[in-house]
């Protein structure tokens, strides 16, 4: 099974989005790395796929008030 997130918007950049991973929890200790640059590109909110079906999301990206 791939899992994968779908941005809300095409990123303004090349950050990696499009990437595929075996595991939920390698694509969510992606994220947790890489989401500051997502956000530098323009991505407000992502959602998380195993495959076609929606696990979660949207999530947003933004830090809480």
């Amino acid at each position: 099974m791939a899992w994968f997130w779908q941005p809300d918007v095409s990123p303004n950049d090349d950050v990696g989005v499009e990437r595929k991973f075996p595991t939920q929890g390698e694509a969510e200790s992606w994220l947790g790395e890489f989401y500051p640059e997502l956000l530098e590109a323009g991505v407000g909110t992502v959602t998380l796929y195993e495959e076609d079906r929606l696990v979660y999301g949207p999530m947003s990206l933004s830090p809480e008030p």
